[in-house]
């Protein structure tokens, strides 16, 4: 499975994100963590992209996620790549995070809402962790807006569960303290990524049959084309958004 990530995205946390490691360099670079800054990766999981902007940058990196299993994974990658200090690991709800006001200098989340119902929530809680005029990067599967029904339904049966419409995140931006400065279309990569990541499985099916089982195999091989079709029938859309505390 490490082998399959590495071909997809560049990495090998073990991450559920598709973020690559062409994203996560330019979404350092544009956080500008440098040492002594304090750096929130909201649903973290095992540690990507979080983990390599700290090493990349110097930075302090707190991730949270629910339920532990991802964070057991980080905090061992942390030890062997000698981030221990630098990292913390903290099980939270995002809708409710334990940190007191403005303790971190920039957030980042990757694919995270649409996995959540309380979007709302966990961007106001973002706001009030972080410093004023302290920037949030994150990265969101959404729906096409304007569809007829039949093709809503479809691409709400495709890719993350709790998918909303694009237009719905500068909307929710702004009633929740964010001012959002860019927004950046990602649809053609992750639909690359997405290609790739089923040729990828598809060439390792048996080894995969042995590790996960048959059954979950193909329902997992099934559930990606399904969203990979979804994304060349223009119903589904990836979407980097940047936005400073207002």
């Amino acid at each position: 499975m490490l082998d399959i990530e590495r071909a997809v995205c560049g990495s090998d946390y073990g991450g559920t994100s598709w973020t690559t490691r062409v994203e996560a360099d330019d979404i350092g670079a544009r956080l500008r963590m440098a040492p002594g800054k304090r750096l929130l990766d909201l649903g973290a999981g095992s540690g990507w992209p979080g983990l390599y902007l700290a090493q990349r940058s110097g930075c302090e990196v707190t991730l949270t996620d629910l339920p532990v299993d991802g964070l057991q994974v980080a905090k061992r990658r942390a030890a062997r790549d000698g981030l221990t200090a630098a990292c913390g690991l903290v099980a939270a709800d995002g809708a409710s995070l334990p940190f007191a006001n403005r303790s971190f200098d920039a957030v980042q989340h990757a694919d995270v809402l649409c996995c959540l119902t309380a979007k709302g929530e966990v961007l106001a809680e973002c706001r009030r962790v972080i410093r004023e005029g302290a920037t949030m990067i994150f990265t969101v599967i959404s729906v096409t807006p304007g569809l007829g029904r039949e093709d809503h339904d479809r691409a709400m049966a495709a890719g993350a569960p709790f998918k909303a419409e694009s237009r719905f995140y500068p909307e929710l931006l702004a009633q929740t303290g964010w001012r959002l400065t860019e927004t950046i279309e990602l649809t053609a990569q992750y639909a690359r990524s997405l290609r790739q990541m089923i040729d990828e499985e598809g060439a390792r099916r048996a080894a995969l049959v042995e590790l996960l089982g048959e059954a979950e195999v193909a329902d997992k091989l099934t559930r990606r084309r399904r969203t990979l079709a979804a994304l060349l029938a223009g119903l589904l859309r990836r979407d980097l958004y940047i936005s400073t505390a207002a």
